[in-house]
Parts: C-alpha cells; structure tokens; sequence
C-alpha cells in the first residue's frame, strides 16, 4: 500500500491536513533536537521529509521504512542531503546495533505497525543510555465538539479529496480506521513508561489532533534482557 502511495505521498500528506504538516514536522525537529555529530534514527521515514529536517542540524540521520518505494523515492528526493543514509527496516526487528542512537524519532507510523509494543521495545533498545525517544503521532482531541468535527472530517470529507489528489485513494480509508482505532495521549505515554523510558510527557498539536510524546532513556538503564 505505501509503495503504491510513494510518488504522490508528500502532496498528499499536505492537502489531507490542510497545510499543519508542515507544523507538526516544525514541533517535531524542535522537539528531536538534533545536534552536530549526533546519530538520529528516524523510523517510518517514508520520503524522509522530517530526516531531512533532522539533518540540517549536522546529525547523521537513518531514515528507516519498511516501505522499499518510500526509501526509493526518498533517496531521489533526499539526493542532496550528504548525511541522510536509508534503510530498509523493520520496525518490530530492527537491524541495529543496542546503543547506537542519540536519538530515536517515528511520526505517523507506530500506529501502521502491527506490533507497537515490540516497536517501542526495539526503539528503546537502540536508543544509547541517557539518549531520547520524541513520537508524533495522531491523537484524541480531549474537547468533545472538537472531536466530533474532526471525525466528521475524517470520515465525510477526508474521502473525496483523497480521491481527488491521491495516485490510490482507496489506501486512504485504512489512514481513517487507523486513526480512529489509536488510542489516546495518556495510553500512548503508559505505553513508554512501561518500555522502559522516563520523563516521559506529551504536548497536544492542533487541540489534539496530534500529540508530541516524548520521553528519556535513563543513563543507567539496564542491558537488553537484564533486569
């Protein structure tokens, strides 16, 4: 499915969220923080869009996907970004080594894997001791009427201008079933919590359409399968 949507997937991305791509790909650099010489994985890269972001800081950036038509598109569009290297991954076994990033970043893309905990499990194993894991991803407005409308929107207009701008719309209704199967903020952050990171807190994007979840490997933690 994301290889059928890769050529058009940025276009795309932008139209269906009326423009507040680009902001949350903002928050979501600021949130990373990246810095000179630091090792970023970004996983679910897709075309590398944020990666790319990531790596004006002088970070080395992996952008990751299981999607071998994101990374193709990402290579071409990425081209002339030295410090971006693309990988094919996946997310529930991830081919790095423990203890290699500084940091580790996935935005709208936990939720398309099937086994999330296993996700965030590998995502803390690769993560150095004292380094940072930042989520963006979909979320529940915490305000009803603003809840509402936004479902609404998901499910009576998001369709056609899917239809209208997509090179394959129908791969767009499972983005509707994904996001309204996700849970909420404060699951979401439980989930980090028992994985093992700390400091975690999340900030709301849009009134909670999207939620920033962030949290801190701890310096001492513990080797994989140690308790």
């Amino acid at each position: 499915m994301f290889d059928q949507v890769a050529a058009g997937y940025d276009r795309t991305n932008n139209v269906l969220s009326v423009g507040n791509a680009v902001l949350w790909r903002v928050a979501t650099t600021r949130a990373v923080a990246p810095r000179p010489g630091e090792m970023i994985l970004d996983l679910a890269a897709g075309t590398g869009t944020s990666s790319a972001s990531f790596a004006k800081s002088g970070a080395h950036v992996v952008a990751a996907d299981f999607s071998p038509g994101m990374i193709e598109v990402g290579r071409r569009q990425q081209a002339g970004v030295p410090n971006i290297e693309f990988v094919e991954a996946d997310g529930m076994n991830l081919p790095f080594d423990d203890e290699r990033f500084d940091a580790v970043t996935i935005s709208f893309g936990l939720r398309n894997i099937v086994d999330p905990h296993k996700a965030l499990a590998e995502l803390y194993r690769v993560t150095k001791p004292g380094g940072r894991i930042v989520i963006c991803e979909f979320s529940t407005p915490p305000i009803t009427p603003l809840r509402k409308a936004y479902f609404w929107y998901l499910r009576h207009v998001m369709p056609p201008l899917a239809k209208a701008v997509s090179s394959n719309d129908a791969a767009y209704d499972y983005l509707f079933e994904s996001i309204a199967s996700w849970p909420d903020q404060k699951t979401l952050s439980s989930w980090l919590r028992a994985t093992g990171f700390t400091d975690v807190r999340h900030r709301d994007l849009s009134a909670g359409i999207v939620a920033l979840h962030r949290g801190t490997k701890p310096a001492t933690a513990a080797a994989p399968g140690e308790k």
